[in-house]
């Protein structure tokens, strides 16, 4: 028995973390991954200390969603010129860019509130500034994906390993957030956030890539996101992928905002409380972000979708009525578990099936259900919250992604059959085994 028999005999678990772990092989990608994963754990720390800030300064529930709404709104109506900017230019260039402008936005923000200068005017305003910043950001950093993973079997799992990523860091952001905003105060936050894009900054100027000739495009702006548009509303697979996304972000996402009011009115606890509860969220979405790794195949991906949207508003429904901190915490982890194994499934099968030439394009209406979606959605939470109370409006939200979920499951059947011709081109699946279910479907017909 040589020593690779040996070892997968005596170590499945080594075996199993070598696939799980496999697109780090790529220079570019580990480089990003590790720049990001200091980053990122900045980024949710800021996240939580901003949405505490708010509250502290004007204890509303609807400026939270203001707050919330403001951040996000410029990437909804800037998303798809930034996707066509995405197509057309050096992606590379515009992630170093975007980078540098948000590590400015957050050592503004940690100067005003280290020094009590913050006012909740201002807090709308650079909200307005990163929501601008994140919205060439986004659709360009998930169409850069492919180019720092030159394999595209590797591709699934290195969304899912970026997806888990994200989700430690939400399990340790909000965490350290929590004890740092009760020691330390807000600033804090977000001056480590500041000093965070550091490290994905380097990481960026450190990757070698092999640079495309981009043709020269003669046509308007308005023209090729016209197509992209056309694209992306008429195959079927990519318009229900990204309305059941779009739906979920709307009505069932801006449950974040509302979090403050959870952990301080209806729980009766303090900042330390709330990173917990988004604590709760990473941990379980960092449990569905491993099992997606885990997959070796894009294959099933489709019904994980109405599994996990269901999952996801179950949790949310049975969270608004939980008065107790620890039955609170079981249903974020759930929550978190279906919104990562929606979202990354989303994206893995967005990526698998989008033309290359319109990547960017796609990408950016992904961010627009994303990122766009969920400012209008929290602006509606926040209006009905302090209406209907926090709760009522977290058990509404989840009842329609459930019903969003099923009507998502009816089409599953179909869209299946518009994806399995790309996934025999791509050799995700054989074609010999196209040609036994078509005899099969054949012989069926004719009986």
């Amino acid at each position: 028995m040589g020593f690779t028999e040996l070892t997968q005999v005596c170590c499945p678990f080594c075996v199993q973390m070598k696939s799980i772990v496999r697109s780090l092989r790529h220079r570019n990608f580990r480089l990003f991954f590790s720049g990001q994963s200091i980053s990122l754990i900045g980024t949710w720390m800021q996240r939580i200390a901003l949405g505490w800030l708010v509250y502290r300064l004007t204890n509303s529930a609807f400026l939270l969603g203001l707050v919330g709404f403001a951040g996000q709104i410029p990437t909804f109506l800037l998303a798809p010129f930034a996707g066509v900017l995405a197509d057309r230019r050096d992606r590379h260039h515009i992630l170093i860019l975007t980078q540098i402008l948000a590590m400015v936005q957050a050592f503004v923000l940690s100067f005003l509130v280290l020094f009590d200068l913050i006012r909740i005017w201002h807090v709308i305003f650079l909200s307005i500034v990163l929501g601008i910043i994140n919205a060439f950001d986004m659709p360009t950093r998930q169409s850069f994906m492919v180019e720092m993973v030159e394999e595209k079997k590797d591709l699934s799992n290195a969304i899912a390993l970026n997806s888990t990523m994200v989700n430690s860091a939400r399990l340790l952001g909000p965490s350290v957030a929590g004890i740092l905003i009760a020691a330390l105060g807000e600033g804090s936050c977000f001056l480590i956030n500041a000093i965070s894009y550091m490290a994905v900054i380097i990481s960026l100027l450190l990757m070698k890539i092999e640079r495309k000739n981009v043709k020269p495009h003669h046509s308007k702006v308005w023209q090729e996101l016209k197509e992209g548009i056309r694209y992306a509303s008429n195959f079927a697979p990519i318009r229900d992928i990204l309305l059941i996304f779009a739906l979920v972000n709307l009505v069932g996402m801006p449950y974040t905002v509302l979090m403050p009011v959870f952990a301080k009115d209806v729980l009766h606890g303090g900042p330390s409380v709330l990173g917990f509860l988004m604590g709760s969220v990473g941990l379980g979405a960092l449990g569905g972000a491993v099992y997606l790794a885990s997959k070796k195949s894009v294959l099933g991906l489709g019904k994980m979708i109405p599994i996990a949207t269901i999952l996801f508003g179950s949790a949310l429904m049975v969270f608004s009525t939980s008065r107790v901190l620890f039955f609170s915490l079981g249903l974020m982890l759930l929550t978190g578990t279906g919104q990562m194994i929606l979202m990354a499934s989303s994206n893995t099968l967005l990526q698998t099936v989008v033309d290359d030439d319109k990547r960017g394009r796609v990408m950016s209406f992904y961010t627009m259900a994303f990122m766009g979606a969920t400012p209008v959605g929290s602006l509606i939470a926040g209006f009905l919250a302090g209406r209907i109370s926090a709760p009522w409006t977290v058990f509404s939200g989840g009842i329609v992604c459930i019903v969003g979920a099923l009507f998502f499951a009816r089409r599953l059947p179909k869209l299946r059959e518009l994806v399995r011709p790309i996934y025999v081109k791509m050799g995700i699946i054989p074609e010999i085994a196209i040609g036994i279910q078509s005899a099969t479907e054949l012989s069926i017909h004719r009986k």
